[in-house]
């Protein structure tokens, strides 16, 4: 408790203290101009992802070397995958990458990582380990695009990501996640709560992709170590707003033969601005979801039954449906 704890207040305060000393740069090297499928209005640094995972992956890496030594060795390929992520994000920032050859970098890195995976971890004994993993590399690309692409509010991805760690972190404490990773997340949520009053809207910073991918990464392994322990519904709970909106928005896109890969203001949370709500509602929308996820999830891991999960699975669904609705109806 005392090392979770200690690691959400020391990655808050240092996110917050670089953000402050590299703000000034960001002003002057990478603002984010407005345009037709921006949420902002004035041109905005962007970049604070770097104080975010510099925070996180330092205070998580003291908080393990200082309370479990012998973990830090098997963290070294996550590390460095993350830090390769951010790399691509910052590229990406200053000069935007093609397609392909983004997509190509961010597979190595996920694959990095599942390949660094003990052999005999599964999610599910009876099916292929091969097959496991590459349904997992998918899986974690997607992922990690989908949080870059619902990075396009103020405060959104923090009104995702702290109930999100913060439920991770719990976990950890009551047994259900690995120390190590329960760290990982709290480091995380804790960075992650440096940086949202800079990016309280009106934002002064934003993430950009070097925040926003590698956090994607990070969150995706954190939801397979909580899928390895046992707790599949509970690591599709967690981030079920998401997926949910980031994939029906890109599945509808497909099928009205869009470039699903080009910049847009279809996602629902983007529409909801349209639709008549304020930034605030739709961030305390989400926030308030995410809170009701990580209960169910929290629940599924407490009843572990197929039965108890799937019901589960339902009322999530059921819950990010009635916010994806709101969203999408204009008020009048």
């Amino acid at each position: 408790m005392i090392a979770l704890a200690g690691a959400v207040v020391a990655a808050a305060a240092l996110s917050a203290a670089i953000l402050v000393a590299i703000r000034p740069l960001l002003l002057r090297y990478a603002l984010a101009r407005p345009n037709a499928r921006s949420s902002h209005k004035i041109p905005t640094p962007q970049g604070g992802g770097i104080a975010v995972i510099a925070a996180a992956l330092v205070v998580a890496g003291i908080a393990i070397g200082i309370t479990l030594p012998a973990a830090l060795p098997s963290l070294t390929v996550l590390f460095a995958a993350t830090v390769m992520m951010a790399a691509i994000g910052a590229i990406d920032d200053i000069r935007p990458i093609p397609v392909t050859p983004r997509l190509v970098l961010q597979a190595a890195a996920v694959g990095a990582v599942l390949f660094a995976l003990p052999g005999n971890l599964q999610i599910v004994p009876a099916c292929p380990l091969w097959l496991e993993r590459a349904v997992l590399l998918i899986a974690g690309l997607w992922f990690v695009n989908l949080v870059n692409f619902m990075d396009g509010l103020d405060w959104i991805t923090a009104a995702e990501v702290i109930p999100v760690t913060s439920a991770l972190a719990l976990f950890g404490l009551s047994g259900a996640l690995s120390p190590v990773a329960a760290l990982v997340a709290a480091a995380l949520g804790g960075a992650m709560l440096g940086f949202a009053p800079f990016n309280r809207p009106v934002a002064k910073i934003f993430l950009g992709d070097v925040g926003s991918l590698p956090i994607g990464l990070l969150l995706a392994w954190c939801f397979v170590e909580l899928a390895f322990a046992g707790h599949l519904a509970a690591a599709i709970l967690l981030p079920l707003y998401y997926l949910a909106d980031a994939t029906l928005t890109l599945t509808r896109r497909a099928a009205r033969r869009e470039a699903v890969w080009l910049a847009h203001r279809s996602h629902f949370y983007q529409r909801a601005t349209d639709n008549g709500f304020t930034v605030i509602e739709v961030v305390r929308s989400v926030f308030v979801l995410n809170i009701g996820l990580a209960a169910l999830a929290g629940a599924s891991i407490y009843f572990p039954s197929t039965t108890a999960s799937l019901i589960l699975l339902a009322l999530g669904a059921a819950a990010v449906a009635v916010v994806l609705r709101a969203f999408s109806t204009r008020r009048a």
